[in-house]
Protein backbone atom coordinates (compact mmCIF):
# COMPACT_ATOMS: atom_id res chain seq x y z
CA UNK A 1 0.00 0.00 0.00
CA UNK A 2 1.40 3.44 -0.80
CA UNK A 3 1.97 6.05 1.27
CA UNK A 4 0.55 8.76 -1.08
CA UNK A 5 -1.88 8.56 -4.30
CA UNK A 6 -0.72 11.13 -6.63
CA UNK A 7 -4.52 12.10 -8.39
CA UNK A 8 -3.64 14.02 -11.80
CA UNK A 9 -6.95 15.48 -13.11
CA UNK A 10 -6.69 16.65 -16.78
CA UNK A 11 -8.68 17.59 -19.88
CA UNK A 12 -7.17 18.47 -23.37
CA UNK A 13 -3.59 18.86 -22.18
CA UNK A 14 -1.42 16.66 -23.93
CA UNK A 15 1.43 18.55 -24.41
CA UNK A 16 1.87 19.40 -20.69
CA UNK A 17 0.11 16.55 -18.80
CA UNK A 18 3.55 14.20 -19.26
CA UNK A 19 5.85 17.20 -17.82
CA UNK A 20 3.45 16.93 -14.78
CA UNK A 21 4.00 13.32 -14.81
CA UNK A 22 7.77 13.90 -15.14
CA UNK A 23 7.77 16.24 -11.88
CA UNK A 24 5.96 13.16 -9.89
CA UNK A 25 8.20 10.80 -11.15
CA UNK A 26 11.11 13.07 -10.02
CA UNK A 27 10.25 13.16 -6.74
CA UNK A 28 13.12 12.38 -4.00
CA UNK A 29 9.85 10.51 -1.96
CA UNK A 30 9.14 7.45 -3.80
CA UNK A 31 6.06 5.53 -1.89
CA UNK A 32 3.55 6.71 -4.26
CA UNK A 33 1.12 5.45 -6.56
CA UNK A 34 0.27 7.82 -9.62
CA UNK A 35 -3.78 8.13 -10.93
CA UNK A 36 -4.24 10.07 -14.20
CA UNK A 37 -8.12 10.52 -14.42
CA UNK A 38 -8.39 11.84 -18.44
CA UNK A 39 -11.41 14.07 -17.98
CA UNK A 40 -12.83 13.32 -22.01
CA UNK A 41 -9.92 14.51 -23.24
CA UNK A 42 -10.15 14.70 -27.20
CA UNK A 43 -6.38 16.04 -28.28
CA UNK A 44 -4.52 12.36 -27.62
CA UNK A 45 -4.01 12.45 -23.90
CA UNK A 46 -3.52 8.68 -23.75
CA UNK A 47 -1.46 8.39 -26.81
CA UNK A 48 0.84 11.31 -24.60
CA UNK A 49 0.81 8.75 -21.62
CA UNK A 50 1.31 5.68 -23.01
CA UNK A 51 4.97 5.57 -22.80
CA UNK A 52 4.23 5.68 -18.83
CA UNK A 53 1.82 3.03 -18.98
CA UNK A 54 3.77 1.02 -16.17
CA UNK A 55 4.44 3.58 -13.93
CA UNK A 56 0.98 5.05 -13.25
CA UNK A 57 -3.00 4.16 -13.87
CA UNK A 58 -4.67 5.75 -16.37
CA UNK A 59 -8.87 6.20 -15.79
CA UNK A 60 -10.56 7.90 -18.85
CA UNK A 61 -14.42 8.85 -18.06
CA UNK A 62 -16.93 11.14 -19.60
CA UNK A 63 -15.68 15.05 -19.32
CA UNK A 64 -17.21 15.71 -15.66
CA UNK A 65 -15.46 18.52 -14.69
CA UNK A 66 -12.40 19.55 -12.53
CA UNK A 67 -14.22 18.32 -9.11
CA UNK A 68 -15.45 14.80 -10.42
CA UNK A 69 -11.98 14.06 -11.73
CA UNK A 70 -10.08 14.22 -8.72
CA UNK A 71 -13.00 12.36 -7.11
CA UNK A 72 -13.32 9.44 -9.27
CA UNK A 73 -9.21 9.53 -8.91
CA UNK A 74 -9.22 9.75 -4.86
CA UNK A 75 -12.19 6.97 -4.74
CA UNK A 76 -9.76 4.34 -6.64
CA UNK A 77 -6.97 5.24 -4.57
CA UNK A 78 -4.85 3.06 -2.01
CA UNK A 79 -2.71 5.75 -0.16
CA UNK A 80 -3.06 7.10 3.32
CA UNK A 81 -2.63 10.41 1.81
CA UNK A 82 -4.16 12.05 -1.44
CA UNK A 83 -1.57 14.57 -3.42
CA UNK A 84 -3.87 16.20 -6.32
CA UNK A 85 -1.79 18.23 -9.27
CA UNK A 86 -3.50 20.15 -11.70
CA UNK A 87 -1.90 18.89 -15.10
CA UNK A 88 -0.59 22.76 -16.15
CA UNK A 89 1.14 22.44 -12.85
CA UNK A 90 4.54 21.10 -12.05
CA UNK A 91 6.24 19.95 -8.64
CA UNK A 92 9.64 20.55 -7.43
CA UNK A 93 11.47 17.33 -6.39
CA UNK A 94 11.46 17.64 -3.07
CA UNK A 95 8.31 18.60 -2.31
CA UNK A 96 6.51 15.13 -0.89
CA UNK A 97 9.47 14.62 1.11
CA UNK A 98 9.05 17.92 2.65
CA UNK A 99 5.57 17.69 3.26
CA UNK A 100 5.92 14.20 4.56
CA UNK A 101 8.60 15.37 7.42
CA UNK A 102 6.28 18.60 8.13
CA UNK A 103 2.90 16.02 8.55
CA UNK A 104 5.18 14.08 11.05
CA UNK A 105 6.22 17.16 12.98
CA UNK A 106 2.34 18.13 13.16
CA UNK A 107 0.93 14.96 13.60
CA UNK A 108 -2.31 16.43 14.59
CA UNK A 109 -2.83 18.63 11.11
CA UNK A 110 -4.55 16.28 7.93
CA UNK A 111 -3.33 19.01 5.91
CA UNK A 112 -0.43 20.34 4.55
CA UNK A 113 0.25 22.64 1.70
CA UNK A 114 3.14 24.89 0.53
CA UNK A 115 4.38 27.98 -1.55
CA UNK A 116 4.45 28.53 -4.93
CA UNK A 117 6.39 29.93 -7.71
CA UNK A 118 4.05 31.84 -9.91
CA UNK A 119 4.28 31.65 -14.02
CA UNK A 120 2.53 33.91 -16.41
CA UNK A 121 2.63 33.79 -20.05
CA UNK A 122 6.21 32.36 -19.57
CA UNK A 123 7.45 34.49 -17.13
CA UNK A 124 7.40 34.50 -13.05
CA UNK A 125 5.36 36.79 -11.43
CA UNK A 126 5.06 37.72 -7.54
CA UNK A 127 2.25 37.17 -5.73
CA UNK A 128 0.66 40.01 -3.99
CA UNK A 129 0.12 40.49 0.18
CA UNK A 130 -3.53 39.03 -0.47
CA UNK A 131 -1.65 35.67 -1.87
CA UNK A 132 -0.07 35.47 1.77
CA UNK A 133 -0.28 31.72 3.23
CA UNK A 134 -0.44 30.71 6.59
CA UNK A 135 -0.30 27.68 9.28
CA UNK A 136 -2.81 26.81 12.05
CA UNK A 137 -6.39 27.85 11.99
CA UNK A 138 -6.43 30.04 8.55
CA UNK A 139 -10.59 29.93 8.55
CA UNK A 140 -10.61 33.46 8.67
CA UNK A 141 -7.58 33.94 6.29
CA UNK A 142 -8.95 31.73 3.45
CA UNK A 143 -12.48 33.49 3.35
CA UNK A 144 -11.24 36.39 1.02
CA UNK A 145 -9.78 34.27 -1.48
CA UNK A 146 -8.36 30.63 -2.29
CA UNK A 147 -5.00 30.89 -0.57
CA UNK A 148 -4.41 27.02 -0.94
CA UNK A 149 -3.21 25.55 -4.25
CA UNK A 150 -4.63 22.27 -4.74
CA UNK A 151 -1.77 21.71 -6.70
CA UNK A 152 0.74 21.75 -2.89
CA UNK A 153 -1.91 20.18 -0.96
CA UNK A 154 -1.89 16.95 0.59
CA UNK A 155 -4.88 15.73 2.92
CA UNK A 156 -5.67 13.21 5.11
CA UNK A 157 -7.57 10.82 3.12
CA UNK A 158 -9.96 9.64 5.59
CA UNK A 159 -11.02 13.30 5.85
CA UNK A 160 -11.19 14.15 2.58
CA UNK A 161 -13.61 11.28 2.17
CA UNK A 162 -15.89 12.19 5.71
CA UNK A 163 -16.33 15.60 4.46
CA UNK A 164 -17.23 14.46 0.34
CA UNK A 165 -14.75 15.64 -1.57
CA UNK A 166 -14.43 18.31 -3.81
CA UNK A 167 -17.86 19.72 -4.32
CA UNK A 168 -18.89 18.59 -8.48
CA UNK A 169 -21.80 20.87 -8.19
CA UNK A 170 -19.50 23.64 -8.31
CA UNK A 171 -17.69 24.83 -11.80
CA UNK A 172 -15.29 26.95 -9.86
CA UNK A 173 -14.25 27.94 -6.75
CA UNK A 174 -14.36 24.15 -5.53
CA UNK A 175 -10.82 24.28 -3.86
CA UNK A 176 -12.08 27.47 -2.02
CA UNK A 177 -15.08 25.57 -1.18
CA UNK A 178 -13.08 22.70 0.51
CA UNK A 179 -10.27 24.53 2.03
CA UNK A 180 -13.24 26.14 4.08
CA UNK A 181 -14.68 22.86 5.02
CA UNK A 182 -11.15 21.73 6.08
CA UNK A 183 -9.88 24.67 7.89
CA UNK A 184 -12.99 24.93 9.82
CA UNK A 185 -12.29 21.61 11.60
CA UNK A 186 -9.09 21.62 11.63
CA UNK A 187 -5.54 23.47 11.87
CA UNK A 188 -3.24 23.15 8.58
CA UNK A 189 0.06 23.19 7.84
CA UNK A 190 2.38 25.61 5.41
CA UNK A 191 5.59 25.01 4.62
CA UNK A 192 6.76 28.53 3.53
CA UNK A 193 9.43 27.04 0.62
CA UNK A 194 8.44 27.35 -3.50
CA UNK A 195 7.65 23.56 -4.07
CA UNK A 196 5.42 23.35 -6.72
CA UNK A 197 5.10 25.53 -10.05
CA UNK A 198 1.80 26.74 -11.61
CA UNK A 199 1.73 28.29 -14.73
CA UNK A 200 -1.44 30.43 -15.90
CA UNK A 201 -2.42 33.07 -18.03
CA UNK A 202 -3.94 30.49 -20.54
CA UNK A 203 -7.08 31.01 -22.75
CA UNK A 204 -7.54 27.39 -21.44
CA UNK A 205 -7.82 27.86 -17.55
CA UNK A 206 -11.38 27.96 -16.66
CA UNK A 207 -10.44 31.17 -14.09
CA UNK A 208 -9.07 33.00 -17.28
CA UNK A 209 -12.62 32.44 -19.21
CA UNK A 210 -14.82 32.96 -16.86
CA UNK A 211 -16.28 36.19 -15.57
CA UNK A 212 -16.81 36.90 -11.67
CA UNK A 213 -15.12 34.06 -9.33
CA UNK A 214 -16.65 35.40 -6.57
CA UNK A 215 -20.17 34.33 -8.14
CA UNK A 216 -18.75 30.90 -6.72
CA UNK A 217 -17.72 32.30 -3.57
CA UNK A 218 -20.83 33.60 -2.77
CA UNK A 219 -22.66 30.29 -3.28
CA UNK A 220 -19.99 28.15 -0.91
CA UNK A 221 -20.53 30.87 1.83
CA UNK A 222 -23.99 30.42 1.81
CA UNK A 223 -23.64 26.81 2.15
CA UNK A 224 -21.73 27.26 4.54
CA UNK A 225 -24.46 29.00 6.87
CA UNK A 226 -25.83 25.79 7.37
CA UNK A 227 -22.40 24.31 8.75
CA UNK A 228 -22.89 22.90 12.03
CA UNK A 229 -19.17 23.59 13.14
CA UNK A 230 -19.82 27.37 12.07
CA UNK A 231 -20.37 29.34 15.16
CA UNK A 232 -19.75 32.81 17.06
CA UNK A 233 -16.93 34.51 15.55
CA UNK A 234 -16.79 32.33 12.09
CA UNK A 235 -20.19 32.63 11.56
CA UNK A 236 -20.08 36.31 11.49
CA UNK A 237 -16.67 36.30 9.95
CA UNK A 238 -18.75 34.68 6.88
CA UNK A 239 -21.75 36.90 6.89
CA UNK A 240 -19.19 39.75 6.91
CA UNK A 241 -17.36 38.09 3.90
CA UNK A 242 -20.88 37.50 2.30
CA UNK A 243 -21.94 40.62 2.37
CA UNK A 244 -18.97 42.69 1.00
CA UNK A 245 -18.84 40.09 -2.24
CA UNK A 246 -22.12 40.51 -2.71
CA UNK A 247 -22.09 43.93 -2.06
CA UNK A 248 -19.25 44.03 -5.04
CA UNK A 249 -21.52 41.49 -7.08
CA UNK A 250 -25.03 43.38 -7.07
CA UNK A 251 -22.79 47.16 -7.83
CA UNK A 252 -21.11 44.78 -10.91
CA UNK A 253 -24.82 43.92 -12.22
CA UNK A 254 -26.07 47.50 -11.97
CA UNK A 255 -23.33 48.86 -14.11
CA UNK A 256 -23.80 46.42 -16.15
CA UNK A 257 -27.85 46.66 -16.33
CA UNK A 258 -28.11 43.11 -14.85
CA UNK A 259 -31.25 45.00 -12.35
CA UNK A 260 -32.59 40.86 -11.81
CA UNK A 261 -28.99 39.69 -10.90
CA UNK A 262 -28.46 42.28 -9.36
CA UNK A 263 -31.37 42.36 -7.16
CA UNK A 264 -30.50 38.59 -6.45
CA UNK A 265 -27.07 39.38 -4.60
CA UNK A 266 -28.51 42.41 -2.99
CA UNK A 267 -31.50 40.05 -1.37
CA UNK A 268 -28.69 37.51 -0.61
CA UNK A 269 -27.01 39.82 1.31
CA UNK A 270 -30.44 41.22 3.52
CA UNK A 271 -31.06 37.59 4.10
CA UNK A 272 -27.53 37.24 5.42
CA UNK A 273 -27.57 39.91 7.67
CA UNK A 274 -31.00 38.72 8.86
CA UNK A 275 -29.45 35.69 9.83
CA UNK A 276 -26.45 36.75 11.66
CA UNK A 277 -28.71 39.43 13.80
CA UNK A 278 -31.67 36.97 14.66
CA UNK A 279 -30.62 33.16 14.00
CA UNK A 280 -32.72 32.51 11.51
CA UNK A 281 -32.69 29.58 9.20
CA UNK A 282 -31.05 30.73 5.95
CA UNK A 283 -33.25 29.22 2.99
CA UNK A 284 -31.77 27.63 -0.47
CA UNK A 285 -29.55 30.87 -2.43
CA UNK A 286 -30.56 29.22 -5.60
CA UNK A 287 -34.04 28.86 -5.70
CA UNK A 288 -33.93 32.40 -4.37
CA UNK A 289 -32.07 33.39 -7.89
CA UNK A 290 -34.54 31.43 -9.51
CA UNK A 291 -37.70 33.32 -7.99
CA UNK A 292 -35.89 36.94 -8.44
CA UNK A 293 -34.97 36.08 -11.84
CA UNK A 294 -37.68 33.85 -13.05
Amino acid sequence: MPVVSVIIPTYNRASMVTQAVESVLGQTFRDWELIVVDDGSEDGTRDALAPYESRLRYLAIPHSGVSAARNRGASVAQGRWLAFLDSDDLWLPTKLERQMEALRAHPDRPLCYTDEIWIRRGRRVNPKKKHRKYSGWIFERCLPLCIISPSSALIDRDLFETLGGFDEGLPLCEDYDLWLRITLRHPVVFIPEPLIVKRGGRPDQLSQSTWGLDRYRVRTLWKLLKEPYLKGPQRQAVVDELQRKCGILAGGARKRGKIRMARYYEELARISREEAIHGSEVGDGIGLRDRLEG
